[in-house]
């Protein structure tokens, strides 16, 4: 099974940026879809980008124009940098593959991200 490491996180003020990475235990290069996903206090865990190995990118509405998500498959990373963060962007993150679980990817601890107002 491959494990996912999630870094990157922590506080940070309305308005600030921060990057997180995905560290994948294993090749992510035959994964065509990867994404993060959020989850926040009381709620469903839930997808907010993904890549495709062709580069193709898909943004849940509201962080459309402020996250960008990549990947660099020679180094088995995914990374998602997060711009102009808002308190409702305060969750645990997440990285694994769109669906879940593809090639027994298994879900890490992920990093918690909280934006102050």
């Amino acid at each position: 099974q491959g494990q996912l490491v999630e870094s990157g996180g922590g506080l940070v003020q309305v308005g600030g940026s921060l990057r997180l990475s995905c560290a994948a235990s294993g090749s992510i290069f035959c994964i065509n879809a990867m994404g993060w996903y959020r989850q926040a206090p009381g709620k469903q865990r839930v997808l907010v980008a993904l890549i495709t190995n062709g580069d193709g990118t898909y943004y849940e509405r509201s962080v459309k124009g402020r996250f960008t998500i990549s990947r660099d498959n020679a180094k088995n990373m995914v990374y998602l940098q997060m711009n102009s963060l808002k308190p409702e962007d305060t969750a645990v993150y997440y990285c694994n593959s769109n669906p879940p679980g593809v090639h027994g990817l298994t879900w890490g601890q992920g990093t918690q991200v909280t934006v102050s107002s």
